[in-house]
This record gives structure tokens, sequence and C-alpha cells, in this order.
């Protein structure tokens, strides 16, 4: 199949380029889509990019909510060896419980995540991601303007960076107040961009690859009636900036999509149609482990022929 990105990671791979030793001026972007539990989709195709050893073809990574602790796991070259955290009992029990809503407390908790899951059961490389010559972008909402943020330039530390990825998955109401980055406020990135795409363009991606974790008929909706009642409430009082932004969230999903579909040189890898649907608290292990397996296989498909063979499917 030929695909301009596809061609330019062809050429990179026979070359062995890195970043800072290019032959090109093009601006290779691998973008992670997130969406809570649906990120294992997206989990599972960084497993395959790593296996495959392509991520020095790529000048940046672009994280969006789960997609960004994803991005993560990548970037210190931690994927596959951790890619059972998906169903894990220990992380994912402890990281999402429904329960905790009757008491108050985060739904999904992130600052168990990352600062316990990521630094005692399942470590995460903070200064190898720092070390990666590979950009990281992990992108958040502005709890006051409601704009999509990019926290890459505010990343000088692994607090920071632990901060960043705390921050990129602050999803309204379940996950707790708004995280505190150098004295902003801000929520998760899924509320201004699902897939980073307007953040990369607008900082000169010329190529793209889009591990996406819907399938092409998961159409963009507005808020519901009841998402309006309880959440209008919280916006207001965590983060006002939001709200216009949220309300608007069909017509930013259908120009995300736009922007992706029309790019001349986008590779987008999605779930099948026909695909199991994930919701943003599943937790089960056998559910979590089948989509980690989807996303795999997919992006090994879409992906093997860069290194001019295909490689072995699980």
């Amino acid at each position: 199949m030929t695909h301009a990105a596809l061609d330019l990671l062809r050429d990179r791979w026979q070359q062995q380029s890195t970043p800072g030793r290019r032959s090109d001026d093009a601006r290779l972007v691998l973008l992670i889509e997130g969406g809570s539990s649906r990120g294992a989709y997206s989990s599972g195709m960084t497993v395959a990019i790593e296996r495959l050893g392509l991520l020095p073809l790529f000048d940046a990574v672009y994280g969006s909510s789960a997609g960004s602790l994803n991005a993560a796991w990548l970037l210190c070259g931690r994927a596959e060896k951790t890619k059972h955290a998906w169903w894990d009992p220990r992380v994912m029990r402890t990281t999402i419980n429904p329960m905790r809503a009757f008491t108050r407390q985060p739904v999904v908790d992130t600052k168990h995540l990352v600062h316990t899951i990521y630094t005692q059961v399942m470590p995460m490389g903070f200064q190898d991601i720092l070390d990666n010559p590979v950009e990281f972008h992990p992108i958040a909402t502005d709890a006051l303007t409601g704009k999509a943020a990019d926290l890459h330039g505010m990343i000088h530390d692994i607090p920071s960076l632990q901060t960043a990825l705390r921050a990129s998955t602050a999803m309204p109401l379940l996950a707790g107040p708004p995280v505190v980055v150098d004295g902003h406020p801000y929520v998760d990135a899924g509320l201004s961009e699902m897939v980073c795409v307007r953040s990369a363009l607008a900082q000169k991606a010329t190529h793209i690859v889009a591990l996406r974790t819907t399938r092409e008929d998961d159409l963009p909706v507005g808020p519901s009636r009841g998402e309006r009642v309880v959440l209008s409430r919280w916006f207001a009082r965590h983060a006002p900036g939001v709200v216009q932004t949220w309300l608007r969230r069909k017509e930013l999903r259908d120009e995300e999509e736009e922007l992706l579909a029309t790019h001349p040189a986008c590779l987008q890898i999605r779930p099948p149609l026909g695909s199991l649907e994930v919701g943003r608290t599943e937790r089960r292990p056998a559910v979590m482990r089948a989509v980690v397996d989807v996303g795999i296989r997919l992006a090994l498909t879409e992906l093997a022929a860069v290194r001019g063979a295909v490689e072995q499917l699980p």
C-alpha cells in the first residue's frame, strides 16, 4: 500500500534515521487517542510500534488523556512489558472504582496511578522519557479558557512530568478537581482535543500516524441532558472556562475527524467495525486483555511492512 506516512517511515528505517540526524525536512508525529479504559486499544498499538522498533523514526509523540499514559510507556521503552496493567486487578481495581462515587472520592484515581502504581507496582521510566530525543507532548485542557494546552514546555524534571500526566487525564467529576501545573489549573485533554491533531498541525507536523480508540461508526455526540445537569455544576465550580468547549463537543470532534480524514499524509489505525465497545470505567480482565490484543494485531498489520517484511502475528 502506498501512503505518504508509511513511505516516510520506510525511508527513515532504511536510512537508520534518528532525531537530530534526519536527511529529510519532514516532521513526523505520532498521535495517541485516549478515552480512559478505551485507551487499551491504543496501548496495544504502541506495543506494536515498540516491538517493530519504529519509535526513533518519529519526531514527536502527542497524547490525549489515557493516550498520554500510553505515550509515556512507549517513550520509556516499557509498552510491552507493562501491557498487562490493563487487565491486572492491582492496577485497574485500585485506579478505577465506581463505588468511590458514594463517598465523594475520585472514581478514577490518577494520583494513585501515577504516584503509587507507576513508582512502586509497575515503575515507569520517568527519566528515560525525559532523556528520549523523541519529543513528548501531553495535552491537557486549560480550565480557565477551555483551550487545548500542550504541556511539553512545562516538563523539566520527574515531578513536573508526573503532574503533566495527571493533568492530561484529569477527567471532570470522575477524577476529582483540576490538576495545577505552574500555578494554573488543567483538566482532561479529551474535553478540547481527543486526537491532538490541531496541536500537532499548529506545530508544523507534515506527516501523521494516529492511533485511534474509536471506530469509524463511533459518531461524535453532544452532551446528554443528564450530563448537562450534572457536569454543568461541576464546570461552573472547578473549570468555568471549559463550559462552552464542552457544549461544542460534537462540533469539535467533527472538525478533528475532518482534519484527520483530509490530511494528505495521515495514517489512521483504528478499531474495526464490530470490535468491542469499551466504557470509560471498564475493568473486566477478559475484555481489557482482548482489546489490547486487538490493538497489537491492528498496528502490526499496518506497520510491519515498514521494515520490509511482515512480522509474525501473535
